[in-house]
């Protein structure tokens, strides 16, 4: 199990931390709280006891038995300390090496991933001081959560609120899972589908909702390596940890965009629905209801991952999907040959439980060795993972 010990210091955003502190148990990871002395002002100790399971620490010298030396303990066992939020009055603290109360006490000892997410008023956030410590503090590997913009306590509008709880705990599960498998490899993603324009009004597109490919981007992001992610048509959330993102619309664009980044890219993962013909015109207005039949003239699209199998490096590898309704196997042998393709994912987007839209996906892994691996129903970001565990069986051959 995960440890991450929240510390939660004294300002009006330490409300949130409770929200923090359910949302980390749901995913299943045990969280210890301490508390400042200003914290217990704004919130009880018990209500983070109640979340948490755990006894709130608050205070440095407490005189109940303790069998070890509880900041050091505590130090110990976080694979993650997150202060949420921090008060400038801490962030000085951690910058500076003052260790005066428990919290600031385990941050000195802690070997583990320190994320802080600041809270204050705008003027306070952006004092040269305190940025300059936050600047140190991103130095010796802090990871500091940004605040957003808004109305703050003091009724002043800026920079200076706490991020939500929602996106700080995305970043700590993205950091507790996150390893060191690819490191140092940059890979490419395409997702979305492709919008080619009638008019102002009308565009030809297809069913792909983009949760196979954005599933394929969070898992590279999760292994450690430098992602980039071209997507066009898609309502997922973008993953978080990527280096790059990158948003289309039209197959010319997607085109562009990929081959833009492809020289520099050790992995290619060509997941995106792009479509294969786009009207020979654009009309600048909108085409009117007649009483005849409206006939639309259709050109063939670049083929982007024929382009890419062309000048593909030898030490690159390329993966591509094919999306078939019939013969799925055969067409996806076909297109790995003719697509100079190290692996390709094929599934039957008719079957039940796999396809456009599904959650799950039931998809073949075939090598250009000629190997394969039919893989059962599984959740798309599972999928991404077996993907991910050929492509190391790539790297590695």
């Amino acid at each position: 199990m995960k440890n991450v010990v929240l510390g939660v210091t004294g300002g009006i955003a330490a409300y949130k931390s409770a929200e923090i502190v359910s949302r980390l148990k749901k995913l299943g990871v045990h969280v210890d709280v301490i508390m400042t002395a200003a914290a217990q002002q704004f919130v009880t100790p018990l209500t983070f006891q109640s979340l948490s399971g755990s006894k709130v620490v608050t205070d440095m010298f407490d005189t109940a038995f303790v069998p070890e030396i509880e900041h050091i303990s505590l130090a110990k066992k976080a694979d993650i300390l997150l202060v949420a939020p921090a008060t400038a009055n801490f962030v000085g603290k951690l910058a500076n090496g003052i260790a005066d109360d428990m919290l600031s006490t385990v941050a000195m000892a802690c070997r583990g991933q320190i994320v802080i997410a600041p809270a204050m008023n705008t003027a306070m956030y952006e004092n040269t001081v305190f940025q300059e410590n936050l600047e140190r503090l991103r130095q010796r590997g802090v990871r500091v959560i940004e605040p957003i913009s808004g109305l703050l306590a003091c009724n002043d509008v800026g920079r200076g609120k706490m991020q939500e709880p929602k996106e700080i705990v995305e970043e700590v599960r993205f950091l507790l899972n996150r390893t060191d498998e690819l490191k140092g490899k940059r890979i490419l993603v395409s997702a979305g589908a492709t919008m080619e324009s009638i008019d102002p009004v009308r565009f030809i597109t297809n069913r792909s909702t983009g949760k196979m490919g954005y599933a394929v981007a969070a898992e590279a992001a999760r292994r450690g390596a430098e992602v980039i992610l071209v997507s066009g048509r898609s309502h997922e959330e973008i993953p978080f940890g990527l280096s790059a993102f990158v948003r289309v619309e039209s197959a010319e664009e997607m085109y562009r965009a990929i081959i833009g980044y492809a020289e520099s890219s050790d992995i290619i993962i060509k997941a995106a629905a792009v479509a294969d013909y786009t009207p020979s015109s654009f009309s600048d207005r909108k085409l009117k209801k007649s009483d005849d039949d409206l006939k639309i003239e259709l050109k063939r699209t670049k083929d982007i991952l024929f382009e890419l199998g062309s000048r593909k490096r030898a030490d690159q590898i390329l993966v591509g999907f094919a999306a078939e309704t019939n013969n799925v196997l055969e067409n996806a042998a076909s297109k790995i040959k003719r697509k100079n393709l190290d692996l390709i994912v094929a599934n039957d987007v008719t079957a039940a439980g796999a396809g456009f839209g599904a959650k799950t996906n039931i998809v073949t892994l075939i090598s250009a060795n000629g190997g394969s691996e039919e893989l059962p129903m599984m959740s798309k970001a599972e999928v991404a993972e077996r993907i991910f565990d050929k492509i190391a069986e790539l790297m590695n051959s």
